[in-house]
């Protein structure tokens, strides 16, 4: 196992992994990889169904740091502390999919993980992932191996312009991207991009991108919240609608691709599943996260159960929760400086203000986000009011 930055020592975990044939009994401590707003939300939603939270993650002073019971700051590679994380809680996930494949494979010997660690292996790499989704039947863009400047030009020949270059590990938020219009963006491109593995993707035309937050029990129960439609500034989600505004047959749709991909899986968790409404009408599958998802961020305010707490039920073997709309809602995200005039803002009825805790704002970074409700029907009603 290439845990290469780990001690020269081998530690081994005393326990041995019995997956859990029950639900967890209250009081029990989740393990949570990663320590961000995800993990927080995370932790905030275990703690409301009785659970303790163990944070793992090599940051300090973090947004889910500020509110899980214990947390441990270390490497992800570092075996002695994973093995010591491992002996104190009693089921692990995470809450982003850059989470060392090994170090997932490593906890999964002794403690029960969800998602399983092969999910991780097929999110954290493009060309796997969109391989897999054809391989399942799901429609994905036209794509590429690109390992070499040759390779993107031979790509490029066959699939024509214009398309968009991927590091194949490791992108979000528009980063480790670039987007090739005419030939003058090829040369050249596959080393501006750092010379590492890479994929091409032909170019989409599409109407709107959608989301679908979803959630699949150890027992094969599946729950789907209602597809949301998302808005990006940037390359980084600004708005999430939901509803999202597209034929019900769409929506519908929507729901069975994000049921496929998670029987396929084995899937046990929350999910979401970014897909494209075509010029033509049809879907196709952009991308998978395994965790629950910004775009998801609505159900807090709009549901009886938001997705940390349907993901909290998934991996805790509780009966998931009805995840239909009480409301319509629209989440925007605080990106810098956009957080400032909700630090001290007043309480609406209608408006919920989800502050992260993180004390710099930098351009780009997500500080909070905001959920306006409506009532239901509202956006079909007034599809340009929001």
């Amino acid at each position: 196992m290439s845990l290469t930055k780990a001690d020269t020592l081998t530690p081994t975990i005393k326990k041995k992994a019995r997956p859990l044939t029950a639900p967890l009994p209250k009081g029990s401590t989740i393990g949570i990889l990663g320590s961000g707003q995800l993990g927080q939300m995370l932790a905030q939603a275990a703690k409301k169904l009785g659970y303790k939270t163990h944070i793992y993650s090599p940051e300090r002073d973090t947004p889910a740091g500020l509110v899980a019971d214990r947390e441990t700051v270390a490497d992800y590679l570092d075996l002695k502390a994973l093995a010591a994380f491992a002996e104190q809680v009693d089921v692990v996930t995470y809450e982003f999919e850059n989470v060392p494949a090994d170090t997932a494979a490593y906890l999964s010997s002794s403690t029960t993980l969800y998602p399983n660690a092969n999910v991780l292996a097929i999110a954290q790499d493009r060309w796997t992932e969109k391989t897999f989704l054809q391989d399942i039947g799901e429609r994905t863009a036209p794509c590429a191996k690109v390992d070499s400047q040759d390779d993107l030009e031979r790509a490029v020949r066959k699939m024509g312009l214009p398309a968009v270059l991927k590091t194949r590990r490791f992108g979000y938020d528009g980063k480790g991207q670039i987007m090739l219009r005419g030939d003058s963006d090829v040369e050249g491109a596959f080393e501006q991009l750092g010379g590492v593995a890479a994929i091409l993707e032909g170019f989409v035309n599409f109407s709107r991108e959608i989301s679908v937050v979803a959630a699949r029990s150890a027992e094969g129960e599946i729950a789907c919240f209602d597809p949301a439609e998302n808005i990006h500034e940037d390359h980084i989600l600004a708005r999430s609608i939901a509803p999202a505004r597209i034929p019900e047959t769409l929506l519908e749709r929507a729901k069975e691709t994000a049921t496929n991909i998670m029987i396929q899986l084995q899937y046990v968790g929350v999910i979401g599943v970014e897909l494209f409404e075509t010029d033509a009408g049809g879907l196709v599958v952009n991308e998978i996260a395994p965790r629950v998802h910004n775009s998801g961020h609505w159900t807090q305010d709009a549901c009886a159960a938001s997705q940390f707490e349907q993901h909290i039920r998934a991996i805790c073997r509780l009966p998931l929760a009805d995840p239909s709309r009480h409301s319509d809602a629209v989440m925007v995200n605080l990106i810098g400086e956009a957080v400032r005039p909700f630090e001290t803002a007043t309480a609406k009825s209608d408006e919920f203000i989800h502050l992260y805790g993180k004390r710099q704002a930098r351009p780009g970074r997500k500080m909070g986000h905001v959920n306006r409700i409506y009532p239901l029907g509202f956006i079909a009603r007034h599809p340009d009011r929001l």
